[in-house]
């Protein structure tokens, strides 16, 4: 794996059907509704590997009830590792 400098990132808010695009550099901090991502770290495989990114996430919510997140989310699998959240589905879309 490779390390990039930042990560783009889907967030689609569940209840009006509306996905926000961010992109986020490593150590940095973006915001999307009542949800702050901070990238940790971004990595691509290897141009002789199958295309993949991952990205290690903390998600807080700034809502009294509202769910956070920390830990990888894989681009090509990510139901492998989501974030459980009434409003909020996030993905990573690729490591830059």
């Amino acid at each position: 794996w490779l390390p990039r400098q930042s990560a783009e990132v889907t967030v689609l808010d569940k209840v009006r059907a509306q996905a926000t695009p961010l992109t986020v550099k490593i150590g940095a901090s973006g915001t999307s509704g009542s949800l702050t991502i901070t990238v940790r770290g971004c990595f691509v495989r290897p141009p002789d590997q199958p295309a993949d990114a991952a990205a290690f996430l903390d998600i807080q919510d700034s809502r009294p009830t509202g769910a956070g997140f920390r830990g990888w989310m894989l681009a090509g699998s990510p139901s492998l590792n989501l974030m459980q959240h009434p409003i909020y589905d996030v993905r990573v879309v690729a490591c830059r």
